[in-house]
């Protein structure tokens, strides 16, 4: 018999609305291959929530908006309530600090959680540990994979070599894809660092202010995350950022960023030619897990190593254990990427109803 899970989504921007595609695309897959049916009862925005007790067509979209309305997060408690819903799972792929503040109660009223949203896991430590409290007296499941790497398995190696007692020394990689990108281009080709940021604006890799991606605070929230994983007591301000821009940079208004980029070749020019020979520059977030110090900068590398050979926007993250010595763990692969994320997210939801489905089964002997 098949085991009914309810997706309740929040977020329907790039990677929300390719996640609610690839459930509907694979539904049935996942209720042949593991007697699951995803159902997704309710999908909203931040203003705007379609429920529904038919499944989603492939036109969903239309439906959301001819037929959504206004809401506040106690009518989706009313509904799940009203309708008896099980195994409820909300998934936030927003990047909302506000949704957030929503967790516990989400969890107080019996709902699991995925998110690639990384705010819950970079907020105060105060915060952090009380929704691991909850989830522990609820008996409830987060899953966040995505947070780190898109859709690469990185959390989960970490927790699984943590959990099974190896010691983690070090980790240390290429954590943002649109970096990624523009100094894997910078290394290779004699084109200048503006032209390359301008070129990945338009291709739509960067943030909407692309300032945003080159302060490096993006990367040193997932070496934020990836310590507390090891236990390590860290807040967000311990990590010290090389930022990619200048305080002149920084100060521009967003219209006079847009035409004064070149500001920022003649660092990066001073610095590909005066590197040694056969090295080129990378990004990169440290983690040193023994001195408990958490570090983004940018570093020259030779060509040959893991990360100078880095290609396109990929993301390369090596862990360094005791048992492995000097010869890390690497995890390597696109890091961004509407299609990748989502199905990292997807991902966590089949894990979580595998475990719904195991339960059903145990009640039932």
């Amino acid at each position: 018999m098949n085991t009914t899970i309810n997706i309740i989504i929040f977020g329907i921007g790039n990677v929300g609305s390719t996640l609610v595609d690839q459930i509907i695309e694979k539904h049935d897959f996942f209720k042949e291959k593991f007697k699951v049916n995803l159902r997704i009862p309710i999908v909203c925005n931040s203003k705007f929530a379609l429920f529904t007790k038919k499944p989603l067509p492939l036109n969903w979209v239309d439906e959301f908006k001819s037929l959504s309305q206004n809401y506040v997060v106690e009518d989706i408690y009313d509904y799940v309530l009203q309708n008896e819903l099980e195994n409820v799972i909300a998934v936030d792929v927003t990047a909302d600090e506000g949704i957030v503040k929503n967790y516990i109660p989400f969890i107080q009223n019996n709902f699991n959680i995925v998110a690639a949203n990384k705010k819950a896991n970079t907020l105060h430590s105060d915060f952090y540990k009380e929704l691991r409290r909850v989830l522990e007296k609820k008996e409830k499941q987060f899953l966040y994979e995505t947070n780190v790497g898109a859709g690469l398995p990185v959390i989960n190696t970490i927790q699984d070599l943590y959990l099974a007692g190896e010691k983690i020394t070090k980790i240390r990689g290429v954590f943002s894809g649109t970096i990624s990108y523009i100094f894997n281009r910078f290394g290779n080709e004699n084109i200048s660092f503006s032209k390359i940021l301008i070129e990945a604006e338009k291709l739509g890799l960067t943030e909407p202010d692309s300032r945003e991606d080159l302060s490096g605070k993006d990367v040193a929230r997932k070496l934020l995350i990836l310590s507390r994983e090891l236990d390590l007591n860290n807040e967000f301000e311990d990590v010290k950022i090389t930022s990619l821009t200048t305080e002149k940079i920084d100060g521009l208004s967003k219209r006079n960023y847009s035409i004064s980029k070149e500001l920022l070749d003649k660092d990066y020019e001073i610095a590909k030619i005066t590197q040694s020979e056969n090295h080129v520059l990378r990004y990169v977030g440290e983690l040193d897990v023994l001195q408990n110090n958490l570090e983004v900068k940018l570093v020259s590398v030779p060509v040959q190593s893991a990360l100078g050979q880095l290609k396109g926007a990929d993301n390369l993250i090596e862990i360094f254990t005791e048992s492995y010595g000097d010869i890390p763990v690497v995890i390597q692969g696109a890091g961004a990427g509407k299609k990748v994320t989502a199905r990292g997210v997807l991902s966590d939801i089949i894990k979580i109803a595998k475990q719904f489905k195991v339960k059903k089964q145990l009640l039932e002997v």
